[in-house]
């Protein structure tokens, strides 16, 4: 029998997305648009929890979202905090006048209570300390971390510390080089020379999401000095067939895989998956895939990490595989993957998010509208159907969603199917 929402323990959640771990604090505009993404984080809420985002969440996403997930929407508080520049959200909360006492009580009320961020870095440590809970990066029933997961997880989420960790492991990356700022045209320079393909890929040591990347060609002017206490990675560019990443859990008995797929990618910059990787890749390919991320997990919990971790990687030209980055944090595929396990029992299907582009601005009620007018919204006795997993965009246009269905080609056809309910006019159909 599955646990009642009151024997669980209550959860804070703590969209961190202005975390050192993943961006240099400073990078306003790569944090800023990341933030905007906190409100899917409500997906994760059960009675008694609580979120704490640093954007608002509207009232008719929240009510969306906890009506498929089945919480009364009165019973989850969401809290809005406005981060700092240069400060992590964590420290933000913790200076907020009365957010930490208002957070202690909460806790106290319920015993049990958990932290849980997106990303785990010193500042959510000592708003855990500040609040008498614990941090669970694997969520109401998983395993605590403490400080001794922090230098694994920092390093692990740099470029050059994930190369380092790739060659302990066996884990096969693309030839390439770190280095200062003051070296990077000399090293872009070195690496052209070696690559076969006449480009390189120049990477800020600590980014996600494909912030800061570059593309540099042979013949291209090099990239001028930087900082020279910055730090960047130059690879050799891979032609490649297929981004892929795959995403487990460090736990105390070893990595769990949880899901692989497919990365949409635009200019390196990631914008949105498909699962599983079934037939998408090689198996091989794919199995090779999965043993660096159980290898990777190893090392992270032998180093006392626990929690949630992916590698991605590119499928060559000719076959492959190479490892590109980690990243030991909730990524942009955790939550959605943990909403449609929620949604579908965790019965196997093929899903997928996406951006849709409306023919003019909406709200959400009528973005919503447009789905169920034509039957696309999920259904939760089917368990199948196209989620408007985030809140509404700034501009009313591009809107976020995800794509659940039973096959691949069914998948496939329903993404086209919202594309075009963006696109085409507004339809009467059921409230």
């Amino acid at each position: 029998m599955a646990p009642r929402d009151s024997d669980t323990p209550s959860l804070i959640v703590l969209a961190n997305f202005a975390s050192a771990l993943a961006v240099d604090l400073w990078e306003q505009g790569a944090v800023g648009q990341w933030a905007r993404q906190a409100p899917r984080e409500v997906w994760l809420t059960r009675p008694g929890d609580v979120l704490l985002t640093p954007v608002p969440v509207s009232e008719p996403f929240a009510r969306y979202a906890c009506g498929l997930t089945g919480v009364p929407r009165e019973t989850v508080r969401i809290v809005t905090f406005r981060d700092r520049p240069g400060l992590a959200a964590a420290d933000t909360v913790r200076t907020t006048p009365g957010l930490t006492d208002d957070l202690r009580a909460h806790a106290a009320a319920r015993p049990g209570t958990r932290l849980l961020p997106l990303a785990l870095d010193a500042p959510t440590l000592a708003l855990a300390a500040d609040l008498g809970i614990p941090v669970s990066p694997c969520g109401r029933s998983g395993p605590p971390v403490g400080a001794e997961a922090l230098a694994v997880a920092a390093l692990c989420n740099t470029k050059a510390g994930f190369r380092s960790a790739a060659r302990e492991t066996g884990i096969r990356v693309p030839y390439g080089h770190d280095c200062r700022g003051d070296e990077l045209a000399d090293t872009v320079r070195a690496v052209l020379r070696r690559s076969a393909a006449g480009r390189a890929v120049v990477k800020p040591d600590r980014s996600a999401g494909g912030h800061g990347l570059r593309f540099v060609a042979r013949g291209d002017a090099l990239p001028e000095a930087a900082d020279a206490d910055s730090r960047w990675t130059v690879e050799e560019y891979v032609p490649h067939t297929a981004s892929v990443s795959a995403q487990f859990l460090a736990l105390p008995t070893g990595p769990r895989p949880l899901f692989d797929g497919v990365m949409r990618t635009e200019d390196g910059a990631f914008t949105g998956y498909r699962a599983p990787l079934d037939g998408r890749v090689p198996a091989a390919v794919r199995a090779e895939l999965g043993r660096w991320g159980a290898a990777l997990g190893r090392r992270l919990i032998r180093h006392g990490y626990r929690g949630p971790y992916d590698i991605d990687a590119v499928v060559g030209d000719d076959g492959t595989l190479y490892a590109t980055e980690s990243n030991v944090r909730r990524t942009a595929t955790t939550t959605p993957y943990d909403l449609v396990v929620r949604l579908t029992g965790g019965r196997p299907v093929h899903w997928s998010t996406a951006t849709a582009e409306a023919s003019g601005p909406l709200t959400f009620t009528d973005a919503l509208g447009r789905l169920r007018a034509r039957g696309l919204d999920f259904d939760s006795g089917r368990g199948t159907g196209a989620l408007l997993y985030a809140d509404a965009p700034g501009d009313g246009v591009r809107w976020r969603y995800a794509a659940v269905a039973a096959s691949a080609a069914a998948r496939d056809e329903l993404e086209a199917a919202v594309g075009e309910a963006f696109q085409g006019p507004a339809l009467q159909g059921p409230a």
